[in-house]
């Protein structure tokens, strides 16, 4: 049998070799890919629970260093706080009366005033020819007036002798009545020129403060104009009206009728700087149904012109002081949407504690809920919570002296 008949007979053998190969191929790159798996599927395995476990750890607590503050008694006032409006208790729009041209204005804008003092002067020579026209009319009539009644006199004697008729003394009686009222009439004639003429001389009708000029010398003014020639406005003393509501009006009356008057305190809108301090002036007489307040006015002596027309302000009204009150600083109260509550020290952990806040005055909060001697934190409360742990801080002795006054 020849080589080419062998190698047709066994065809399997040749054609055998080429399957094995590539399945060697197939498991040389297999293997090394599955052992990469199977390491990565481990890290990822090792780390998923290396965070859980860190996640299963419960962090240890901060401790919160926090300075406090010792409860303590003492006086404190009894406030009634609301929104206030400066309000003058004069404004006076002066109008022109009389019609002519401007000859002078004598004040400067922005000027203090007195009652009195002159503003404005009018061209008044046409009311001075009036006045004299009148003046004149009633020197005639006067006269006329005189010789009536020297007839009246000299026809009574006629009429006595029967000189005369009757008839003709009567009517010289009539005459010198007519005669009277004609004088009468030329007296108001006067009077009305006069008071014509005092309006072209404009004085200030109050003491206060001259606003913007708002005429000029040689402008011709009218009678009756819409437009007003100068504002004056009372400055001192001056007013505040506040609202309070109908809820404190009744002890509000009470310590009206057992005191002569109440202190009223004007804050800046800030509520940091106190403008002046007068007296409740007096209240309204009915309640606003819409707001369901009462409108209080206090007046203020206002030396130092601190307070200015319209200008809003905070009115306090002390009603009444309350002399042994438990004081905490107005740091320590804390607030929870409408309720009141401060953390009270207890060894070294905190105890959240309810409070009613009464009133504050000057950095310091009368409170009910706690008693005199307690503890309370001024600071740190971003880190406090009920059953905290703290470490109280060592206070300098400013912070002490400062304390101890409150």
């Amino acid at each position: 049998m020849s080589e080419s008949d062998e190698q047709q007979a066994t065809p399997g053998l040749v054609g055998s070799a080429g399957p094995r190969r590539r399945k060697y191929t197939w498991v040389r790159w297999a293997l090394p890919l599955l052992l990469l798996v199977i390491i990565v599927a481990a890290v990822v395995n090792g780390i998923r629970k290396s965070k859980a476990d860190s996640a299963n750890q419960i962090p240890t607590p901060e401790v919160a260093t926090v300075r406090t503050a010792v409860a303590h008694t003492g006086p404190i006032g009894y406030y009634v706080e609301a929104i206030g409006t400066v309000t003058p208790l004069a404004t006076v729009n002066l109008y022109s009366q009389v019609t002519g041209r401007v000859m002078q204005v004598h004040y400067v804008e922005g000027q203090m005033v007195r009652r009195g003092d002159p503003l404005l002067d009018v061209d008044p020579r046409p009311y001075e020819a009036q006045l004299k026209e009148a003046q004149g009319a009633l020197q005639r009539d006067r006269g006329t007036l005189a010789q009536a009644e020297m007839d009246l006199a000299r026809y009574k004697d006629a009429s006595d002798q029967q000189a005369i008729s009757r008839q003709t003394y009567e009517d010289q009686v009539q005459i010198v009545e007519q005669d009277r009222g004609t004088v009468q009439n030329d007296v108001g004639a006067v009077e009305y020129a006069q008071v014509q003429l005092s309006y072209c001389h404009l004085t200030s009708p109050i003491s206060g403060r001259v606003g913007l000029r708002l005429v000029d010398p040689g402008n011709v003014i009218f009678s009756g104009s819409t437009n007003p020639l100068v504002v004056v406005t009372q400055l001192q003393p001056i007013t505040v009206v506040f609202n309070v509501a109908e809820d404190d009006l009744g002890q509000v009356r009470r310590e009206i009728t057992h005191r002569s008057s109440l202190a009223v305190d004007a804050f800046d809108r800030a509520l940091q700087t106190k403008l002046a301090t007068g007296r409740l002036l007096s209240l309204d007489n009915q309640i606003d149904t819409t707001t369901g307040t009462v409108r209080f006015r206090g007046q203020f002596d206002n030396k130092d012109l601190l307070l200015y027309p319209n200008q809003f302000v905070n009115a306090r009204l002390l009603v009444k002081t309350l002399p042994d009150a438990v004081l905490v600083p107005t740091a320590a109260v804390q607030r929870d949407g409408t309720q009141a509550f401060v953390y009270v020290v207890t060894g070294n952990k905190v105890k959240l504690r309810n409070i009613t806040e009464l009133t504050s005055e000057n950095q310091v909060a009368a409170v009910t809920g706690i008693m005199p001697g307690e503890v309370v934190p001024t600071t740190g409360f971003d880190k406090l919570q009920d059953g905290a742990t703290i470490r109280q801080q060592q206070q300098t002795p400013e912070a002490q002296h400062a304390e101890s006054s409150l």
